[in-house]
C-alpha cells in the first residue's frame, strides 16, 4: 500500500512493503524501515524500532487513514496509480485487518479476479463499518475468515496471488480498461 501524508504536516510518502501482525517494514520516503508490533488490547499496538518503543493505532476513514504514534497524528490518503502495478505484480500479497473487529461480510470468493478498488471484505469495528478493498488487481487464492469472526489487528484475512496476464479473461471483464 502507498500513501501521501495529507494532513498539513510536511509531505512525505509511506509504503507498506510487507505486514504479517508481528513484523512491519515501510519505506518512507524512500528510506526502509522494519520493526516488531505488539498488538494491544486496545486494538492499537507498540511498535519497537532499533529498540524504541512507540504506542501506535489507526483507522480507516472513507478516504483517508488516521494514524496516532505516540504523541504525534498523522492522516493520509492511498496513492492512486501505483508505479507499475499493473504491470509488476501484486500491491501485496495479502490483505491483514487494519483493525480488531467483527466480520460483517466476504464479498469475494477463492479463486476470483478482483480489480484495484474492488471491496473484499466489510469489518466492524466500534459500531462501524469498513470495506477493505484490494490494493492492485490479483487472484484470491485463500480466504482465511468467513463472515462472524472476530479478528485482530494485523490477522491475514485474504492471500493473493497475481492476477491473470489475459486481460480478455472472462473471470475479470474489468481489467484493461
Amino acid at each position: 500500500m502507498r500513501l501521501r501524508r495529507i494532513d498539513g504536516g510536511p509531505a512525505c510518502e509511506v509504503e507498506i512493503l510487507a505486514c504479517d501482525g508481528k513484523s512491519i517494514r515501510v519505506t518512507i520516503d524512500g528510506v526502509e524501515i522494519a520493526g516488531e508490533i505488539e498488538p494491544a488490547a486496545d486494538g492499537g499496538a507498540v511498535l519497537r524500532i532499533d529498540g524504541r518503543r512507540t504506542r501506535v493505532a489507526g483507522a480507516r476513514a472513507r478516504h483517508a487513514i488516521q494514524v496516532a504514534a505516540g504523541p504525534a497524528a498523522f492522516e493520509f490518503v492511498t496513492v492512486e496509480g501505483r508505479v507499475g502495478g499493473a504491470h509488476h505484480g501484486l500491491a501485496a500479497a495479502e490483505v491483514a485487518a487494519p483493525m480488531p473487529g467483527k466480520v460483517l461480510r466476504v464479498l469475494v470468493e477463492e479463486g476470483a479476479v478482483v480489480a484495484h478498488g474492488q471491496g473484499l471484505i466489510v469489518l466492524e469495528a466500534m459500531k462501524m463499518e469498513t470495506t477493505i478493498a484490494a490494493e492492485s488487481d490479483a487472484t484470491v487464492k485463500k480466504i482465511r475468515v468467513s463472515t462472524g469472526d472476530a479478528v485482530d489487528h494485523g490477522q491475514i484475512l485474504i492471500e493473493f496471488s497475481p492476477a491473470p496476464a489475459n486481460p480478455s479473461a472472462p473471470e475479470s471483464p474489468a481489467q484493461g480498461e
